[in-house]
């Protein structure tokens, strides 16, 4: 999409552009909180793709989420050079399945990307999500590394640690936004899961939000919507998070986790540590400042 259309499509949503260049977004804390749970579903039987279907068909399939024609980001995280079996990175037969699925719902395409933190040749490489995606025969779907010209200004109304920041165009002008975390241990956030996920989309020195990272992830969701969330459990790192190394931390879960609501799907990946989710600040906090619930005996689990 041109710059001139991607400005053309927010204004049409009701944000405005200032003329500093910068997007001033609604007040999403409002308008975006969640005031009914949305249901999650859970898959526990199978391979990471067949977990990953049979979450999503628990949801009505992937085309309640994706219809004809919609540009679609599938966001996991490749942030770390290493392989599926240590448990940094999104399964990668989880990230091909969500992209068959919105192929087969009638995706214009499906782009896939992660902002690195290792080299990211050896991380889209090593963590077997490149080649995951390169062998899906259909031209609509693509694997990317981020353009760092492609970045805009965003500006987050009552954002309380994140006012403005560069955000990942691609990501902001996608018609579908699929979060695809996994669930690992985190040294400064106890546990990352989908909202710290949004990070990979961040421009900038991102290095800057750890100093608040309870109302900085906060923010961040609320200026990157995720349409759905499917946590990946299919393994845990447990300790040594985010980048881990080796196996000896990694527990085999085998479970897919799917929410339209990023904090359901953050809570829910919580209980993989045998922890309340109230317990996790940034998910407390999210929950309090009305991005979704976290209180999961209020959500149906299907």
């Amino acid at each position: 999409m041109k710059r001139r259309d991607f400005l053309k499509k927010l204004a049409k949503a009701g944000f405005v552009v200032s003329a500093t260049g910068a997007l001033p977004l609604l007040d999403l804390s409002k308008a975006e909180a969640e005031t009914t749970p949305y249901p999650l579903a859970v898959a526990a039987e199978g391979s990471p793709a067949e977990l990953t279907r049979e979450a999503l068909r628990k949801l009505g399939g992937m085309g309640a989420f994706v219809k004809d024609g919609d540009s679609v980001v599938v966001k996991p995280n490749i942030g770390w050079d290493r392989t599926p079996e240590e448990g940094a990175n999104t399964h990668p037969e989880v990230v091909r399945e969500l992209v068959m699925m919105a192929l087969d719902a009638g995706a214009a395409e499906v782009r896939v990307f992660d902002r690195t933190c290792n080299d990211p040749r050896r991380c889209y490489k090593r963590s077997g999500i490149e080649d995951a995606i390169d062998s899906i025969d259909d031209s609509r779907a693509k694997i990317t590394h981020v353009d760092e010209l492609r970045y805009e200004v965003v500006e987050i109304r009552d954002g309380i640690s994140l006012t403005k920041w560069p955000l990942y165009r691609p990501a902001l002008e996608a018609d579908v936004l699929i979060n695809a975390p996994v669930v690992k241990h985190h040294g400064m956030s106890e546990i990352t899961i989908g909202m710290k996920n949004l990070m990979g989309v961040m421009g900038g020195n991102r290095g800057r939000l750890h100093r608040d990272l309870t109302d900085g992830l906060v923010d961040l969701s609320l200026a990157v919507k995720s349409h759905l969330t499917v946590v990946d459990a299919t393994r845990v790192l447990l300790a040594g998070g985010p980048q881990g190394g080796g196996t000896g931390n990694v527990k085999k879960v085998g479970k897919v986790g799917a929410s339209r609501d990023v904090v359901t799907a953050d809570a829910w990946g919580a209980t993989m540590f045998g922890v309340d989710p109230f317990s996790i600040p940034h998910i407390k906090r999210a929950h309090e400042r009305g991005l979704g619930i976290a209180d999961l005996s209020k959500v149906k689990i299907l």
